[in-house]
């Protein structure tokens, strides 16, 4: 774990959410199984292998000593420690320790001068995606751009989790978005998450199930922007290899002329091409525009098994004569 060790040596003293270490990309071979990430003020250790006491010792050691360089004498160490579902031989569960110091009963987090709350104490998603940073600032430009368009443009945020798109493309200059997810608790985040970015109107919230809902969807359409962002595989709820699909389908019919869909996958197992594939067959008027490179951090010696973020465009009208 010596590379994990170099990095924390190195670090800065993180001012926002951001990933320190990303073993999982493979580029840091021996190391695969650690992640360390900054919610400041706390820093989350993640390993997908089981750990001995020795390596949290000499992990705990390294991040006391690189503290005490970067912080303030005043401030304490804090750090979690979460084991996750592989290591401990069941899928889907995790383990989370607190090692040092105190979290915040009310953690917020920044990104980009936007406002979170997270929790990482409980569960295995803390609230915000870090590696969606750079699908988030591409959602921002593109509000940005379209900002004294006619109209103003209307976002589809589906599967919006904790709304931190819906965040960024108001403050952007969005018009409006709606959100859609079936978890009430996220939702109910998410609409705190407008609130400490005093984000007073604009957004629409949905705690419903995205399949059942479609009436609703598509009367509050069409949309210049529909971002996709699924579970990969959510037992009941998602499976990207079946349900993708259905996604796909809806999209020509829920965009305006011109208007764009941001698809987001993040299985290792399907690559780009499970994406491109599918959209040519069932969205064939949909023209690919580009991929959304990842944050550096998050680099992976295997790019189709890190995080795809792909760009669609819709056919603008003709001309008339």
């Amino acid at each position: 774990m010596q590379a994990l060790l170099d990095a924390i040596a190195a670090m800065s003293l993180p001012s926002e959410a951001s990933r320190i270490f990303h073993g999982r990309g493979g580029m840091h071979p021996g190391c695969e199984q650690w992640v360390l990430d900054a919610y400041p003020p706390v820093f989350v250790l993640t390993s997908f292998a089981p750990v001995t006491d020795d390596q949290l010792a000499a992990i705990g050691a390294a991040l006391q000593v690189r503290w005490a360089h970067i912080a303030t004498p005043e401030a304490p160490l804090c750090w979690v420690f979460q084991q996750r579902g592989e290591a401990l031989r069941i899928e889907g569960r995790s383990e989370t320790r607190l090692m040092a110091g105190e979290v915040p009963d009310r953690h917020v987090v920044t990104e980009a001068g936007a406002n979170f709350r997270v929790h990482v104490l409980r569960g295995q998603n803390h609230g915000l995606f870090l590696d969606m940073a750079a699908g988030r600032r591409w959602v921002s430009r593109h509000a940005e751009a379209r900002r004294d368009d006619r109209y103003g443009l209307k976002v589809l945020n589906l599967f919006a989790y904790t709304c931190a798109f819906s965040v960024v493309a108001l403050q952007a200059g969005a018009r409006q978005v709606v959100n859609v997810d079936m978890s009430h608790g996220a939702i109910a985040i998410g609409q705190q998450n407008h609130q400490l970015n005093h984000l007073t109107a604009g957004a629409t919230f949905l705690p419903h199930d995205i399949f059942s809902s479609w009436g609703k969807i598509t009367r509050s359409g069409p949309y210049g922007l529909v971002i996709v962002d699924p579970p990969s595989y959510q037992k009941g709820s998602f499976v990207a290899t079946k349900d993708y699909a259905r996604l796909m389908r809806r999209l020509p019919d829920l965009l305006v002329p011109g208007g764009h869909a941001l698809l987001c996958l993040n299985a290792p197992e399907l690559g780009e091409d499970f994406l491109q594939a599918q959209m040519r067959e069932l969205a064939p008027e949909l023209a690919f525009v580009e991929r959304v490179a990842n944050p550096a951090v998050f680099a992976d010696v295997d790019e189709q098994r890190a995080l795809k973020v792909l760009v669609y465009r819709a056919p603008e009208l003709p001309v008339s004569a």
